[in-house]
């Protein structure tokens, strides 16, 4: 058997780091829940054929996995990519289940993938396969805003989501919350402020969150605040490329290498984030960059010298290949299943700390959410209250100035008096969702014996909670 036969699957890697969490449950499990929370629940698989714009024909292949239904609505994105395969689908499903229980989002796990590369279609065409792929979903029961909400991923965006809201607005005229039948829409379409950067700024927070922790930070070597660290990133898509501008931009971090698809940038003064990302717009890639050093073999700079590697591009990054050589003292899962099961181990014997994917990349389910209390209450937020915080932040300032003798600085008086729109309550609500999670994984990490890892921690965090409503329901 060949080495690449022998490795384990994706959803086969899933489930080995489901394994290693059981044991250190609270709660006894009847017989058969393990297993029972492992299994995908079902899965979708479609085949449909699209006319292209010079009149022939082509025909697609997609799946749609639940993984998990203790919640309703199941939740997960739907990626277009050339390598989408049924593991691949239920490895992200399951994924999807142990990341909205982390987060305590009440939804189950699902994911969805077409075969397909949306570079080889107009836009004509792009729209005609992802109506007739959503219609195939919507009509099989697999996409509705109480059964199963999807969302963007790895070759969707906010464009792709609004045309699936319309077929379903098309095949289900009389349900007032069709909005709600999928997430990561544009705003003027239902969507919500702050959710294209919100995996992204999840990942900001969740770094912010772990240096709070000094503990924590001392696992690592580290020291001094985030405005000190140098960072590798791998991936600059929608969620590397936020999470970096905001690191450096907001943090003061150093983002010296930016890894992707046809090689690396390395300069240890900093990269401009913002930079490289219009070369990358321009040119299609970091290829002819004149402020770094390029190196046309991009994967080997996931073992430079740094203090933080986030890689955000695809999964089975590191891997027991490559995991010795990984320099880096902390690692952030921005994407998911960067790191193997395999890799995983020769890390943690390391000394390296791993924040894991199904926690740090959870910022976009966590506005997902967000934007579908949004569409099915029908009413933005902010919208009641904002007016009010403003009064009663210009009677707070005038009491101030009142009982002081003087007036308040502009930006104190901007800021008291400024009630919470949309976008403010929404990384309000993000901020706190990240912070309270990395709270309880970290308690279960210095509380429970034999677990010596982060992402055991979290995949605890998750079980217990979902074995508990599992058992509640009668699973």
């Amino acid at each position: 058997m060949s080495a690449t036969q022998s490795r384990p699957s994706f959803s086969q890697n899933v489930a080995r780091m489901v394994d290693k969490a059981m044991p250190h449950l609270d709660v006894v499990l009847p017989p058969g829940l393990a297993e029972q929370i492992k299994a995908c629940d079902k899965v979708f698989q479609t085949q449909f054929p699209v006319q292209m714009d010079d009149g022939s024909f082509r025909t697609f292949t997609g799946w749609r996995a639940v993984h998990n239904e203790h919640r309703l609505p199941t939740k997960g994105g739907i990626r277009y990519a050339v390598h989408v395969n049924q593991d691949e689908v239920i490895a992200l499903a399951a994924l999807m289940t142990y990341k909205c229980a982390i987060v305590d989002v009440p939804y189950g796990g699902s994911k969805g993938g077409l075969i397909i590369n949306p570079k080889e279609h107009t836009d004509a065409e792009m729209e005609r396969i992802t109506r007739r792929f959503s219609r195939e979903l919507i009509e099989a029961g697999y996409i509705s805003p109480a059964v199963n909400v999807p969302a963007p991923d790895m070759g969707t965006g906010g464009r792709e989501m609004g045309w699936i809201a319309d077929q379903y607005r098309i095949l289900r005229p009389n349900d007032i919350d069709h909005f709600g039948c999928v997430t990561g829409k544009p705003v003027s379409s239902g969507g919500i402020r702050g959710r294209v950067e919100a995996t992204g700024r999840g990942v900001q927070f969740v770094i912010r969150e772990f240096f709070r922790h000094p503990e924590d930070v001392k696992l690592t070597g580290l020291s001094g605040d985030l405005e000190s660290q140098r960072i590798v990133i791998q991936g600059l898509g929608n969620v590397g490329y936020h999470a970096a501008k905001f690191l450096s931009e907001e943090d003061g971090a150093k983002i010296i290498c930016i890894i992707e698809w046809d090689g690396a940038l390395v300069n240890e003064e900093g990269l401009s984030v913002e930079e490289v990302r219009q070369h990358i717009m321009e040119h299609g890639g970091v290829k002819g960059y004149g402020k770094a050093n390029y190196f046309e073999d991009g994967p080997p700079c996931l073992e430079l010298d740094c203090d933080i590697l986030i890689p955000a591009a695809l999964e089975r990054q590191i891997t027991r290949e490559n995991a010795a050589r990984i320099k880096a003292c902390l690692i952030v899962e921005a994407a998911n299943g960067p790191v193997t099961f395999e890799a995983d181990q020769i890390l943690i014997a390391a000394g390296k700390v791993v924040l894991p994917d199904a926690y740090v990349n959870a910022g976009g389910v966590t506005v997902s959410y967000f934007e579908w209390i949004k569409n099915i209450t029908h009413i933005r937020f902010g919208r009641m209250t904002r007016r009010h915080e403003e009064f009663r932040g210009q009677r707070m300032v005038e009491a101030m100035e009142l009982l002081t003798g003087q007036q308040l600085p502009s930006e104190y008086r901007k800021d008291l008096t400024q009630g919470m729109g949309e976008l403010e309550l929404v990384r309000s609500g993000l901020d706190d969702t990240m912070r309270n999670a990395y709270q309880e994984i970290s308690t279960v990490f210095h509380s429970k014996d034999g677990v010596q890892d982060f992402r055991t921690a979290a995949f605890v965090s998750a079980l217990q909670k979902i074995a508990r409503t599992s058992m509640e329901l009668g699973f």
